[in-house]
């Protein structure tokens, strides 16, 4: 078997800090107050989307028409990591490319629910009348944009990538899985480039209500991710946004004179029984077996906000040596399935400019080395699946 080492070639990114790698460099280091919104979803406060122009990833309208927001917001950051890795024009490396995504169950349609639950209350038939909604109130493209893999169908569309197909469902951990298995295909020389990630839009009702009935969203503003402790609610403050990367063995990206910002060097993953085994210890292993051969300079942390996983988190973290710790949701909000995409990229970008953006909290967080090279992305799910990258300089 092969042991090719995986390198990352390009980063998409899009969120409510804006659009591409530049602007969310520049808006970690520039220490400007997060961008949310604690109006529209009143208790509940989330990261907005910046203003995006789909066209500009999009070009055809019949295309933006058919998919829901979390599709759009997927689509339009694969474009951007396809364009940043040199490739999204290449026709030979689209069409031989692999693509592994972390998709959701996709976007209910609330004024369809609002009315079956307004006639469920004085209909008896309710048999009869939820197929009366399904064939008059549904169109068939949006019932098939519940699909979980149609975002890597219409990355396919868009952008031409035609290689297989994977898709993971399930929270963070579909973000873990879907980069693990993707990682595992280079390194084993199953696949030579790949693109890899997820979206995840939080400004739906029903996405903020999944969270609210385990009791998780913090309801009393935003306040920095790490003192959360004593917040009314659970915690967790939503984010909307996407990350895709391009990942390339080094000799398929040496050859092509491909720029790598860095290579990754292992993933770490677990879905342990919370209930029984506990979860700090089980932060502690992943985080000790990245850091086995070398301590890394910088961990990237993604962690939720959720009260107790955070704090496990956060004491795991603090068992190893003046560890700099940078826990990112606190400016993005959590994404859900993009969560680990995006701890990575920024881990990645971290590398490769070989500095630590400062704090994003100062109270709780250390200042950076002068110089790194090693940085682990930790992702942590607020109910399960629990994963850890470590990057290494190239």
């Amino acid at each position: 078997m092969q042991n090719n080492t995986v390198v990352i070639t390009g980063i998409g990114l899009i969120s409510s800090l804006g659009e591409g790698i530049d602007a969310h460099w520049n808006a970690f280091n520039e220490g400007h107050a997060p961008r949310v919104d604690s109006d529209t979803f009143k208790p509940y406060t989330v990261h907005p989307l910046s203003e995006v122009d789909w066209n500009n990833q999009i070009p055809k309208r019949g295309d933006q028409r058919q998919m829901e927001t979390w599709q759009r917001i997927g689509t339009y950051t694969a474009g951007l990591a396809l364009q940043d890795a040199g490739i999204k024009d290449d026709e030979s490396l689209c069409s031989t490319m692999d693509m592994v995504v972390a998709a959701g169950g996709g976007e209910r349609d609330v004024s369809v629910d609002t009315q079956i639950l307004a006639e469920a209350r004085v209909r008896n038939d309710l048999g009869t009348m939820l197929n009366e909604k399904l064939t008059t109130e549904l169109r068939p493209t949006l019932f098939l944009a519940q699909l979980s893999n149609l975002l890597a169908g219409n990355i396919s569309i868009v952008h031409k990538v035609t290689g297989s197909s994977r898709t993971f469902m399930g929270e963070e951990g579909s973000g873990i899985s879907a980069i693990d298995t993707a990682v595992a295909r280079i390194r084993s020389g199953q696949s030579t480039h790949a693109l890899v990630g997820g979206a995840y839009n939080s400004q739906h009702p029903d996405m903020l209500l999944g969270y609210e009935l385990n009791g998780m969203l913090k309801i009393d503003g935003w306040s920095p991710l790490w003192q959360r402790e004593r917040a009314t609610g659970g915690g967790i403050v939503t984010g909307s946004g996407g990350a895709f990367l391009v990942l390339e063995s080094a000799e398929h990206a040496h050859k092509r004179g491909a720029r790598v910002y860095a290579a990754i060097d292992g993933i770490y993953s677990a879905q342990t029984r919370r209930g029984r085994i506990d979860l700090t210890q089980t932060v502690a292993k992943l985080v000790g077996a990245a850091s086995a051969d070398k301590a890394a300079d910088l961990i990237i942390s993604g962690a939720t906000g959720a009260k107790i996983v955070t704090a496990a988190e956060k004491a795991a973290l603090d068992t190893f040596s003046s560890p700099v710790v940078r826990g990112v949701a606190g400016k993005l909000g959590h994404l859900r399935e993009a969560q680990f995409p995006i701890v990575v990229a920024l881990a990645a970008l971290s590398v490769f400019k070989g500095t630590a953006f400062p704090p994003v909290d100062s109270e709780n967080e250390k200042s950076g080395p002068p110089s790194i090279d090693t940085a682990l992305a930790t992702s942590i799910g607020a109910t399960r699946g629990e994963g850890v990258a470590r990057l290494v300089k190239v």
